[in-house]
């Protein structure tokens, strides 16, 4: 009984040793734009979130949820994966509610750091993601390989202020022409595990009426490696989304 309390006693020292040695959990969440760091080397972690849009009055969508999926290959160079179950909810007068769910196509890719910031040149790292045919359910199912990529800068202004944003482009599956993306989100950090941020955020595409969008949002570390979340937003271009709302968990673990 003493050698059984002993080996757990170490193995519970040690994982709290391990956690100690690096930094609170950090997440892509709650804005839009994507984080400059990656998953520690050795690390799993999970971001779910649950959410509800409005596009138009009598159309909306729910996640429920999108789990991305990271794992720390190296120091600089993590693993993703994205899955997402959407209900598509269409009020039609005077039939009634016609909903559909399923998955939507499966994204699988990574994050890398580029450099660190130094003189005024922000942190960047490049993040892409590939949507393959067939990774998904028929009602949600694309024509063609939809990749995605942007890259993510941050500069720190201070101690607790900072401003992210993020330029790229995304295939939507069915046709060649991309959407150009951008994001642009200051962050505070109000006390040692509260976060707060503003942003502006959207999509350009040929042929399109552009989207844009203005959000908000906070964020608190339950524990070392463990966050919550809560953001809303809405449309500030006529095609844009009329509104949203998410909520979020995030959890890593030692691999």
């Amino acid at each position: 009984m003493d050698k059984y309390f002993f080996s757990v006693s170490l193995f519970f020292f040690l994982l709290n040793t391990a956690t100690a040695q690096i930094d609170p959990i950090d997440t892509d969440r709650p804005d839009q734009t994507e984080g400059v760091n990656t998953v520690p080397k050795n690390w799993l972690q999970f971001e779910f979130v649950f959410s509800i849009q409005e596009n138009e009055r009598n159309n909306h969508e729910y996640l429920t949820p999108t789990v991305l999926s990271k794992y720390g290959l190296s120091n600089k160079i993590e693993l993703r994966l994205i899955t997402s179950i959407l209900t598509n909810s269409t009020l039609l007068i005077p039939t009634g509610t016609v909903s559909k769910t399923g998955l939507e196509p499966v994204e699988i890719g990574a994050k890398i750091s580029l450099w660190k910031e130094k003189k005024g040149i922000p942190k960047t790292t490049f993040l892409f993601h590939v949507a393959i045919p067939g990774l998904g359910s028929n009602t949600n199912n694309i024509n063609l390989i939809a990749p995605n990529f942007r890259f993510t800068m941050q500069n720190s202004i201070a101690k607790n202020f900072s401003i992210g944003y993020n330029i790229g482009a995304e295939w939507n599956g069915e046709d060649g022409d991309p959407a150009y993306i951008y994001t642009l989100s200051p962050g505070f950090n109000f006390t040692k595990n509260w976060y707060g941020y503003i942003e502006v955020f959207g999509a350009i595409k040929k042929n399109e009426f552009p989207q844009h969008n203005i959000d908000g949002g906070f964020a608190y570390n339950t524990s070392n490696n463990t966050k919550v979340d809560i953001t809303s937003g809405i449309g500030i271009s006529k095609a844009a989304p009329r509104w949203y709302i998410a909520v979020g968990f995030s959890v890593r673990f030692i691999a």
